[in-house]
């Protein structure tokens, strides 16, 4: 640390939970803040950091911009110096647009627009031969070419090979004075109009000129050119005869194919882009699907059905114009190297790096043209090389950007941010391992590394021990969440961090290692084999990269589904699995991806998917409104005396309706200001303050708390203190169980991460069944990384809220690669071994004991080394 460019020192920070914490941070070095969920490290490295980062970048910016921003807040901290400017890689950010893929993400789409704007090579879409635009010197050129002494014909091509008879095609050649045209290959005079069969099919050149190729003739040689390529609408053909056969060249000075006459737009970069009507494809304006209407199935009582389960019956499918590409047939027409840009957006990136690689190097001068041409490959390869190095490899270049997990999302960001070359920035990332095999976090940590060699500051909220023990600099903040935790406990180098006593953190993973994986683990239920009865059983499931496998999902256990990233996990839980089981009960769904059969359908009674989508888009949306909560506590202020001596009904304590809100923000406690270069900006309501009530809202009381009050307390805050009323605990409870207790009431949902919108779901699911760790035992509960942005802590309570489930005899699979997870499950299915076309394959199903021994699996070398498998 004594060779740090320099510190980053903080004192008296208060933001949200933090107490008057002073910390100090290296600059130039990866700098790691773990701590419990809730502990404040967000607070620390998003609200404090980044928001002073921030409101400092707009401190820069002239006056009359600057007003925007005039109620942008500091940073509720004494003294902060030696903050470079700041950039955030977070997992709250505003999701996707629909028409986005991994290569607009990561701006790779607009280099690829270029370079196949200025080095495409365009075809007919309807003959495929190439087609250029030349001048009428490149046309002289090519006359020159055919030898000194040479007779050649110059003709303008007036029919090309169309039915009739012809006669305003002679007339014009009459007129304008010319004595001689090429008639379906046979040259000869026009005197009188020849009488042509109208059935058949005939092709007519007028003879423009006769001339002998040699020096001193060039000027007569571009007269007539240019008169042939104005009779010819653009296309002029050179020909001779050689050996009594006629040899042509034919040329066009316009865009267009000289063959089949199809014109072409020039080319430029808007005419590669699927999100502009110039590129896109006209059937499916760009999205490269279309819906699928079944009449026939819709035609069956089709009067007596609701119009969303009519919708149901529609899927959608490739779009037959485009094939799914997204572009227009003249986009799609132009080539590169030999591939269309579509060609190469439907590449993994790996293979798409690959393909770049081998494009040999131009053997021409040094021209404007080469240089750009060099300087394109080499930003594209540059971010290629930084998606494979993250651990994103497998994903192809055109996949839609909604379908990508949170982790591959904000991977796929640092990607960008690692291709940009910004130097002596402090980055600030989210858990950017979310969603990342044990297998990659080194390459991870390798690209980090490299963000930190360019003078950059690295600073990562992270739970993942291989992280947390890679940082130069490590703070442990705890030690507990909400009111409980932001303290600093310890700050210094990770293994002095871990050895402290003080640390909250290295005591979690010496005692996760001492009970031989998680201090949550019950019990087991005796183990099963796969194939032996109860059990959920896929018939040659061959969905994406799945390699026609049979998989067997026992039935009444704790199932971890586990493999690298883009080994096929998704495509056989959620794509194939998950929609079988919904179709076989009735929910509407998509098609479940290509198998034969599930067997065993006959035994679940109840699906309930938990994803990592977000719970809403809006501030306005919060767990508190998901959970149903809301309604609730909208009751009990309604009930108070003062509310029903004023007349308040329930609905005046909601702000997402007129009368109580405050109409300033509309409810929403935040304006954003008219700055779409700053899309991610809010400011606090100046009205409201950020408490989305009016005051009339605000003055009813509940044992001295504002609705706004309770919507600001934690979920354990507001468990102590609705301690008495039943109704609003079987909510609360389950949200503290799934290791939410430190998550305000009103946090707005789309600031909550994706594992945290997960919990949420799962909680509510919880809350609606009060039975439901005592269920019937045929509900199946399917989990795509519930642990994301949870410390080990918090992992061991999630892992007993799970057990319980199953205890009660459902059946819980959950896409894991957490360590700890799969190592408490009673059942492991690992799929790889690779990503991507390498993966796909059943490799193990088993116990998590016997998973350990397995050479070929990369997560039982990784379960092995860490020895959470021990009991």
């Amino acid at each position: 640390m004594a060779e740090a460019a320099g510190w980053i020192r903080l004192r008296g920070a208060r933001t949200h939970n933090l107490r008057n914490v002073d910390a100090d941070l290296p600059r130039a070095c990866l700098t790691v803040i773990t701590g419990p969920s809730g502990s404040g490290k967000s607070s620390l490295a998003f609200d404090t950091l980044h928001a002073e980062g921030q409101r400092r970048y707009l401190e820069t910016l002239r006056a009359g911009t600057r007003a925007l921003f005039a109620q942008l807040p500091r940073p509720d901290i004494d003294q902060l110096e030696g903050l470079p400017p700041t950039v955030c890689i977070s997992q709250r950010t505003t999701a996707p647009r629909p028409r986005s893929t991994l290569a607009t993400v990561t701006e790779i789409h607009d280099h690829l627009r270029l370079l196949w704007a200025r080095l495409g090579t365009p075809h007919c879409w309807q003959c495929g031969g190439p087609i250029r635009k030349h001048t009428v010197a490149d046309i002289v050129r090519a006359a020159f070419t055919r030898g000194e002494g040479r007779k050649v014909f110059l003709l303008a091509p007036l029919v090309q090979d169309e039915a009739g008879g012809h006669r305003a095609a002679f007339q014009q050649i009459r007129q304008g004075g010319y004595l001689r045209a090429r008639v379906d290959g046979v040259l000869q005079e026009i005197r009188d109009i020849p009488q042509l069969d109208p059935r058949g099919k005939h092709t007519i050149e007028l003879v423009v000129d006769r001339l002998v190729v040699r020096a001193g003739l060039e000027e007569r040689f571009t007269e007539s050119i240019a008169t042939a390529a104005t009779l010819g609408e653009g296309r002029v053909l050179i020909t001779d005869v050689d050996d009594g056969d006629w040899r042509d060249d034919l040329f066009s000075t316009v865009f267009a194919c000289p063959r089949c006459r199809i014109a072409l737009p020039d080319l430029e970069p808007r005419r590669f882009s699927f999100n502009n009507p110039y590129g896109a494809c006209p059937a499916c304006t760009g999205y490269g699907q279309v819906l699928d209407f079944d009449p026939e199935t819709a035609a069956e009582d089709d009067e007596a059905k609701p119009e969303r389960v009519r919708e149901a019956l529609a899927a959608f499918v490739p779009c037959p114009e485009c094939g799914g590409a997204r572009l227009n047939r003249e986009a799609r027409s132009v080539r590169f190297a030999g591939k269309g840009l579509h060609d190469v957006t439907a590449l993994g990136v790996a293979d798409a790096l690959h393909w770049f690689d081998a494009i040999p190097k131009e053997d021409q001068a040094d021209t404007a043209l080469t240089r750009a041409r060099d300087v394109l490959l080499a930003e594209i390869t540059t971010r290629l090389r930084f998606l494979d190095a993250v651990g994103l490899g497998y994903l192809t270049l055109d996949r839609p950007a909604p379908t990508l997990s949170g982790g591959e999302l904000q991977r796929a960001r640092l990607a960008t941010y690692l291709g940009g070359g910004l130097r002596g920035v402090c980055y600030i990332l989210d858990e950017p391992t979310m969603g990342l095999h044990p297998r990659d976090t080194e390459r991870l940590l390798h690209a980090l590394r490299n963000l930190q060699e360019r003078g950059n500051t690295v600073v990562v909220v992270e739970h993942d021990e291989t992280v947390i023990r890679a940082a130069d600099w490590l703070l442990d903040i705890g030690p507990g969440a909400g009111r409980d935790g932001g303290q600093l406990l310890a700050a210094g180098p990770a293994a002095d961090v871990l050895a402290n006593p003080q640390a909250v953190t290295g005591k979690w993973l010496a005692a996760a290692r001492r009970a031989g994986g998680s201090p949550a683990r019950l019990p087991l239920a005796p183990v099963i084999r796969a194939g032996e009865p109860p059990a959920l059983t896929i018939r040659n499931a061959r969905h994406h990269n799945l390699k026609s496998i049979d998989v067997a999902f026992p039935l009444g256990r704790f199932i971890a589904v586990s493999g690298v990233s883009g080994s096929g996990k998704s495509s056989l839980v959620r794509d194939t699995l998950a929609h079988a089981v919904r179709g076989h009960l009735g929910l509407q769904a998509p098609p479940p991806g290509a198998h034969d059969a599930v067997e065993g359908l006959e035994q679940i009674d109840k699906i309930i998917e938990v994803n990592q989508q977000p719970i809403g888009r809006t501030s306005r949306s919060c767990p508190a409104t998901y959970t149903g909560l809301f309604d609730h506590l909208r009751q009990v202020f309604a009930a108070t005396r003062t509310a029903k001596a004023r007349g308040y009904k329930a609905n005046r304590f909601s702000f997402n309706t007129r009368g109580g809100r405050c109409e300033e923000c509309q409810g929403q406690g935040e304006l954003k200001p008219d700055a779409h270069w700053l899309p991610d900006l809010r400011v606090p309501c100046p009205a409201c303050r950020g408490r989305r009530f009016n005051p009339a809202t605000l003055a009813i009381l509940y044992r001295g708390q504002s609705i706004a009050d309770v919507l600001d307390m934690t979920v354990a805050e507001a468990a102590a203190f609705f301690a008495n009323l039943p109704a609003l605990q079987r909510t609360l409870q389950p949200l503290g169980d799934v290791g939410l207790g430190y998550v305000a009431l009103g946090q707005p949902a789309n600031t909550l991460s994706g594992g945290e919108a997960q919990r949420v779901k799962l909680a509510t699911e919880l809350a609606r069944a009060p039975a439901a760790y005592s269920a019937t035992g045929r509900t199946l509960y399917l989990l795509d990384e519930p642990t994301t942005g949870l410390h080990i802590s918090d992992v061991a309570n999630l892992i007993r809220v799970l057990r319980q489930l199953v205890a009660a005899g459902n059946t819980v699979i959950v896409i894991e690669h957490h360590l700890d997870v799969i190592a408490a499950a009673d059942w492991v299915i690992d799929l790889g071994p690779a990503a991507g076309d390498a993966g796909g394959r059943l490799v193990f199903a088993g116990p998590p004991s016997e998973l350990a021994s397995c050479g070929g699996s990369v997560t039982g070398r990784f379960l092995s080394k860490s020895g959470v498998h021990e009991e």
